[in-house]
């Protein structure tokens, strides 16, 4: 049976496509823009303007999760004897967990990346590390595994999606 030949390579597409998530958080940690804050007793107010990049940090999580996900996608396509729903189920399975442990990760490498020296004076304009404030950026990197595999199977004219010629 074609499905049973299938599950050894699926895992491996499944552990290496959820192991990517760690060098995509360090990498949102490194692109996503930090905050500028005032200072006040209370807490900190946004320096007027810097309140849209938490909208930007959001952003740029989802389009890494996208160009993520067309590449496992397309990866994962390019493994012709292995083509088929076993192996784009566990891409698409693996992004989700890749995508979360993304998310999960971002935070503190932006936290350690954006440190401060030493408690900050009121008044002081500081920049805040970035932050993920919705999990919904989560869903961009298997969306775009399963379009661009989708997208491959549908545009592949054959029945066995060219297994039989590796």
């Amino acid at each position: 049976m074609v499905v049973q030949r299938d599950i050894p390579a699926a895992i491996k597409v499944f552990s290496t496509t959820s192991l990517l998530g760690l060098p995509i958080g360090l990498l949102w940690a490194w692109l996503a823009p930090a905050q500028n804050v005032v200072v006040q007793s209370g807490g900190f107010v946004p320096v007027p303007g810097e309140s849209y990049h938490r909208l930007d940090s959001l952003m740029v999580f989802v389009l890494l999760g996208l160009a993520a996900g067309v590449l496992t996608g397309a990866a994962s396509w390019m493994m012709r004897e292995l083509r088929g729903p076993v192996v784009m189920l566990a891409a698409t399975v693996g992004s989700v967990l890749a995508a979360f442990l993304a998310f999960r990760v971002s935070a503190p490498f932006s936290t350690w990346r954006h440190e401060l020296a030493s408690a900050p004076a009121v008044g002081e304009v500081i920049r805040l590390a970035p932050s993920l404030d919705s999990a919904w950026g989560i869903v961009a990197w298997p969306l775009g595994t399963a379009l661009a595999y989708g997208c491959l199977a549908a545009w592949n004219g054959m029945d066995d999606l060219g297994r039989r010629l590796a």
